[in-house]
């Protein structure tokens, strides 16, 4: 995968992950003086909570969403424990099954069990405020704790201050350059800078207990989307906070454009999914009637949010943006 150093690139996330589209926080770096001298062996990471002093090489680490599993397994390092992000299914199938052998399941990803964390004895604790800011003084006593100030969005500067936290700097710069070098093969799949950007995209996700959610710009899959360079269809620039856009399925053409890529959080019926593709608004959008849209995985795609899932996702959208119609 092209995030993970060790594979350089092979072939390469409320409901939960797609969160808030909020500014990443400038407070991403660390003062290395306690690297450069070995005293104590620790250094400093700026957080959104503060300065926070980390070991320089930690050993034991936990993670309480997926974009720091995402990030940890990408530089190279295997958890102790982790959440799971919801209470049917456990870590994120994307990742490789083998480097997720032996990591403990600390709960769900909103409810994590501080018992059970405290007994890993870890060393260093990664999460985001948004997700566990309520939590930070409890899990601060348990070890080091470095918080972004949310998740989703940026997800690029999120990624620097777990690299930061990690020690882990030279493998981040190598799963950067991976990435940057995998979009442009995808956006020269595609026909090159100028035909992807005529090609305008929605992302759309049915939820189960929600309306339906057409991203926006602020989103990490939107990131990638802009990274191969793709062309946003005018509703994206509408979405709340630059989030999403959200419609209820009479309301569905609004999503219609060149191509959709949709995913389904919960049950499809209880999403509207099954009520809205099977609806005359959504068969006779033009997407839909040229073949242009094309079913991911909500897991990946969504909840997903990191290098290694970029990876995947970057794979997966060359071959569905490319693929000839019968």
């Amino acid at each position: 995968m092209t995030a993970s150093p060790r594979r350089a690139r092979t072939a390469g996330a409320l409901a939960l992950t797609g969160v808030l589209a909020l500014p990443a926080l400038a407070a991403c770096g660390s003062s290395d003086d306690g690297e450069k001298s070995g005293a104590g062996r620790t250094h400093v990471v700026r957080t959104a909570m503060g300065d926070v002093k980390v070991p320089v090489a930690p050993k034991r680490v936990v993670v309480l969403d997926t974009a720091e599993l995402d990030s940890a397994l990408t530089l190279g390092v295997k958890p102790v424990g982790a959440t799971h992000a919801d209470a049917a299914g456990g870590f994120p199938s994307y990742l490789p099954e083998g480097e997720l052998k032996g990591v403990k399941d600390v709960g769900e990803m909103m409810n994590p069990n501080l018992e059970v964390i405290a007994g890993l004895k870890p060393d260093l604790i990664l999460t985001s405020k948004v997700r566990h800011g309520a939590k930070y003084d409890a899990l601060k006593k348990i070890a080091p704790t470095v918080m972004t100030e949310t998740t989703g969005y940026p997800w690029k500067e999120n990624f620097q201050v777990h690299a930061d936290a990690l020690g882990r700097k030279a493998e981040a710069k190598k799963a950067v350059a991976a990435y940057d070098a995998h979009v442009k093969e995808v956006t020269t799949a595609v026909g090159g800078p100028a035909k992807a950007k005529a090609t305008e995209v929605n992302v759309v996700r049915f939820i189960e207990g929600a309306d339906i959610r057409i991203y926006g710009e602020q989103s990490y899959i939107a990131t990638l989307l802009k990274d191969v360079g793709l062309g946003r269809a005018p509703i994206a620039k509408k979405a709340k906070d630059g989030f999403s856009y959200d419609v209820s399925p009479e309301k569905i053409d609004l999503a219609d454009t060149d191509v959709i890529f949709r995913s389904t959080y919960g049950d499809p019926k209880k999403a509207k999914q099954t009520q809205t593709v099977n609806s005359g608004l959504w068969k006779n959008m033009k997407a839909v009637k040229s073949g242009n849209v094309h079913a991911v995985d909500d897991e990946l795609w969504i909840q997903g949010i990191g290098y290694t899932a970029a990876d995947k996702i970057l794979d997966e959208m060359r071959t569905l943006l490319t693929k000839k119609k019968k």
